[in-house]
């Protein structure tokens, strides 16, 4: 599993974009989220220009490189650096299982607040950004 984007719409507010394992923020939802990008590795292809080089610096006749094709892979899940965007906050499951799980969000945190407050399919303390909790409760 790769952490992937998540836009969530919330009613009467701004939309929040979870970043997580889907499996993950889908144990707490009742209903379903999706990714917004597909995971999945494809190869794709790009046609570069013929364009004339150096052979040595200071060279007085460059050579003629023909165009050609390059093909590289595509991976949407793929990060540059280990930080995800956005501010840190915990779904922790009360009674039951007691699962602990890490996400991050872009967007408000009332909004964000507002839509578990009415997908939740487990009752769980959601620690926000600055370590405060607040309870919610399933539907």
């Amino acid at each position: 599993m790769a952490i992937t984007k998540h836009t969530v719409e919330v009613t009467g507010g701004n939309p929040v974009v979870i970043y997580g394992e889907t499996a993950n923020i889908n144990y707490f939802l009742a209903t379903d989220v999706t990714p917004d990008e597909e995971d999945g590795v494809t190869n794709s292809a790009v046609q570069v220009a013929g364009f004339t080089r150096q052979q040595y610096p200071g060279d007085t006749s460059p050579i003629n490189v023909a165009g050609s094709q390059r093909e590289f892979m595509v991976d949407p899940t793929r990060k540059n650096s280990t930080a995800l965007p956005g501010r840190n906050f915990v779904l922790r499951e009360r009674g039951g299982a007691k699962e602990r799980r890490q996400f991050t969000f872009q967007g408000r945190m009332m909004d964000l607040h507002a839509f578990l407050s009415g997908n939740l399919a487990k009752n769980v303390f959601l620690y926000g950004p600055t370590g405060s909790s607040s309870k919610l409760d399933a539907d």
